[in-house]
């Protein structure tokens, strides 16, 4: 089996994050929820885009490329830390980004901050995106360039190797906590961080269960089982990838990228309760359905449970929290 250290790697972020143990909300729920805080990863305002970015930059690099190409929605937080880590290692970035509601504030005025092009596309099709993708690229490699594409929250196996790594840590930081984990739960709003995450825990957190906590109603149960067996291939690993591993929620809402009660309740309940922020489209998304689990009886039997802080709180300053009920 192949270790990370066998892939190029450009060490963008401050690892390992921290992990520690939400006290207050271990006690209102009667369970220990531990927390991994991938938002305090030390580019821009955090995210768990960092570690993909870390191995997907290094072969855009190998590649020869100069200008880097991603897309999103127009908050997005990969969008904006493909920037951030673009601008480290001088390559610039172009950020085709569908075109949704009031385009400004957070991420948006980061974005431009690194010094990234934003093109915008009037569409809700990442087809139609794509394609404008293509057609810039086309167009860069005319004029001498040579771009390299990152696909809609880098969710490749490439990029999936950050969060295998993830469980390395994970599992250090666990045995020096003295706990083992029965569940980790995540975000899931491309596949790539809970692929990485799923199949990590595999290699190296054997008895922890991995669920995702869909923000948007993709099949991410193919997805993750595709990313998987694509890391399975890259690492040359002899675990196997099997479907009960996979284990998604949902907690979508009105839409993607759109507010919902939950999501704004559990923004304000983390904050008041452990002074954590997320933000209340896509982490606060998933900590509503890890709190509606939890209330459901869903971890039945497991004690210690541990919820990774994907990032994503520059939206807290471009969508507006839906009214307490």
């Amino acid at each position: 089996m192949k270790q990370l250290t066998d892939f190029s790697r450009i060490p963008f972020g401050v690892m390992p994050t921290p992990l520690y143990k939400l006290e207050n909300l271990s006690r209102e729920f009667g369970k220990n929820i531990y927390i991994k805080r991938d938002d305090m990863i030390g580019v821009a305002l955090g995210g768990n885009k960092v570690r993909k970015l870390e191995y997907l930059l290094a072969d855009a690099r190998d590649q020869g490329a100069d200008v880097v190409l991603t897309a999103g929605g127009p908050q997005s937080n990969h969008a904006m830390l493909t920037a951030a880590c673009a601008a480290r290692i001088g390559m610039k970035a172009i950020l085709v980004l569908k075109k949704r509601g009031e385009l400004t504030g957070g991420n948006l005025i980061l974005d431009s901050i690194y010094n990234a092009e934003v093109r915008f596309v009037d569409t809700d099709s990442y087809d139609d995106v794509y394609a404008e993708m293509d057609r810039i690229m086309e167009t860069l490699r005319k004029a001498g360039h040579t771009p390299y594409f990152i696909p809609v929250g880098g969710s490749v196996p490439r990029g999936s190797l950050g969060y295998v790594g993830c469980t390395q840590e994970i599992a250090a930081q666990s045995q020096a906590l003295g706990v083992r984990f029965d569940a980790i739960v995540s975000a899931t709003g491309s596949g790539g961080t809970y692929a990485g995450l799923t199949y990590g825990a595999k290699l190296h957190l054997p008895g922890t269960r991995s669920v995702g906590i869909g923000v948007c109603d993709d099949p991410f149960e193919d997805i993750a089982f595709e990313l998987m067996t694509g890391l399975k291939e890259l690492l040359e690993a002899d675990a196997p990838v099997e479907k009960e591993d996979i284990h998604i929620r949902f907690c979508i809402g009105p839409g993607y990228a759109i507010p919902s009660p939950e999501g704004c309740a559990a923004v304000r309940r983390l904050a008041r309760s452990e002074g954590i922020l997320v933000d209340p489209v896509y982490t606060g998304k998933a900590l509503a359905g890890f709190f509606q689990l939890l209330e459901d009886g869903y971890f039945m039997g497991e004690e210690n449970i541990l919820f990774v802080h994907t990032g994503g709180a520059g939206a807290l300053f471009a969508v507006d929290l839906l009214p307490e009920a």
